[in-house]
């Protein structure tokens, strides 16, 4: 089933002037599904579709294993990796947060990577209540313009100070869908949101490490259980965002940040700006603009390994910064590799979930390769997304000719570049197969590019 989106006027959401934890709590617990775009409602459906995907390829990954050993059952109604176990929603969030996130395979957006968090929480909880499919959607967009507020009011990279975004954004944000699914009024809402702020965190020093995908698990699971708590009357701080000692000063890189009481004011949705940033490579995206790149000139010119002296990678610093494996011997640690990327795009032509794995990243000819790459800073880095205005690779040759690629602005499924929904249910598919699933992926998907018209979230795998 195919949603095109017609071009209708916007409106952008009403303004809302007070204090900025209750104005958060104010503009989600009064945001209506018939208030939002349509545009948003399929972005948000896109995300629910790519990240169930991506989930069901996490789900075989060794840190899943580890977590469900530790954490042992706690029977409840909702889904566990969409299988036949059902869990406390907490504990199916906390999971299926964690193996969507487990392959970094998941979408990009927000400085972090929203759907990971949102996506697991809401069904855990929708199920749990009961919701329909629109419920679920106008918590995703709740969640997103949460996010999208608290992320952008600091025009600093969170990574450079080694905060990793989505494991401190993804608590408040959220723990604002779930109160939309309990439908909190505004008083409600903003405890959940200070109980939340008080569980954020997330080292980038863990990058390439199991640890890694826990931050979007650890989040959702967060954001459970702070909308639960604020539905029994537990309470947090009614400041705890913009208080001098909280959330925003603590998480800032420099305490620049904006503070301003006006939430969206006259600015238009977030979700519909900003969008989703559907990844085409199971890899950090900050490797996305270089490997499309070298890919494109590998294509053309079918290079061996031992022709090329050199691979120069042109990138901001910021990623140069998030890339921080050099000789990565794993394939958890090649995901945060540039070095990696460049000798997985040479070698196989290709860079997919077959080549993200420690066999793969410890064949002698990648490991051979990777010491040719190098990188070259672009000083041209936006404050704001911490990329530079494009990426480019250059190769030299043995015969010392170089050859140069095209500037690349955006990776292809950037919200600019759209995937076309056909390549979105291939990667689906791809995902699935990963991840065993034996149900009928082109059925699941086509539910879950509809979700906004189900009644009933209670087995949407079928």
């Amino acid at each position: 089933m195919s949603h095109e989106t017609s071009v209708v006027p916007v409106r952008a959401p009403a303004p809302v002037v007070s204090p900025l934890t209750s104005g958060l709590a104010e503009f989600v617990s009064s945001l209506a599904l018939a208030d939002i775009p349509q545009g948003a409602v399929a972005t948000a459906r896109m995300g629910f579709a790519d990240c169930v995907g991506v989930t069901l390829a996490g789900a075989p990954e060794p840190v899943m294993c580890k977590l469900m050993d530790a954490i042992g059952t706690c029977p409840g109604t909702s889904s566990v990796l969409f299988g036949d176990t059902a869990m406390h929603p907490a504990h199916a969030a906390w999971i299926n947060g964690t193996a969507a996130h487990a392959l970094d395979f998941d979408d990009a957006a927000l400085r972090g990577h929203p759907s990971a968090v949102l996506v697991p929480a809401i069904l855990a909880e929708a199920q749990a209540l009961g919701r329909p499919g629109a419920d679920a959607i106008a918590a995703y967009v709740a969640g997103y313009e949460v996010w999208a507020e608290l992320a952008h009011r600091d025009g600093e990279s969170h990574h450079r100070k080694g905060w990793h975004p989505t494991g401190i954004f993804g608590p408040v944000a959220a723990a604002a869908a779930c109160a939309r699914l309990h439908r909190l009024d505004a008083r409600a809402t903003a405890h959940a949101l200070a109980m939340a702020a008080s569980r954020s965190s997330g080292l980038m020093a863990n990058f390439g490490s199991m640890t890694k995908p826990m931050h979007a698990g650890n989040a959702a699971h967060a954001g459970v259980v702070a909308a639960r708590l604020a539905s029994v009357g537990a309470t947090g701080a009614p400041d705890a965002i913009e208080h001098p000692q909280g959330f925003l000063s603590a998480v800032s890189p420099s305490g620049r940040i904006d503070k301003g009481t006006e939430v969206h004011g006259s600015r238009a949705w977030h979700i519909l700006q900003y969008g989703l940033n559907i990844k085409k490579f199971p890899m950090c995206y900050c490797t996305h603009r270089p490997i499309d790149a070298m890919l494109a000139l590998q294509h053309e010119h079918r290079w061996t390994p031992a022709e090329i002296a050199n691979i120069d990678v042109s990138i901001s610093g910021r990623n140069a910064t998030v890339l921080r494996n050099h000789e990565p011997k794993t394939g958890l640690a090649g995901k945060f590799s540039i070095e990696f990327a460049m000798a997985c795009a040479v070698i196989a032509g290709r860079v997919g979930l077959a080549q993200v794995s420690d066999e793969f990243v410890r064949r002698d000819d990648v490991q051979a390769l990777m010491p040719k790459v190098s990188v070259t800073i672009n000083p041209e880095e936006d404050p704001e997304s911490g990329y530079a205005p494009c990426d480019w690779v250059k190769v030299r040759l043995a015969d010392s000719r170089t050859i140069e690629s095209e500037r690349v602005h955006d990776a292809r499924g950037a919200h600019a570049v759209p995937l076309t929904r056909r390549e979105r249910l291939e990667k689906f598919e791809d995902c699935a197969r990963a991840g065993g699933f034996k149900g009928d992926a082109v059925a699941f998907f086509d539910r879950l590019d509809a979700l906004d018209t189900l009644p009933d979230l209670g087995r949407l795998q079928g």
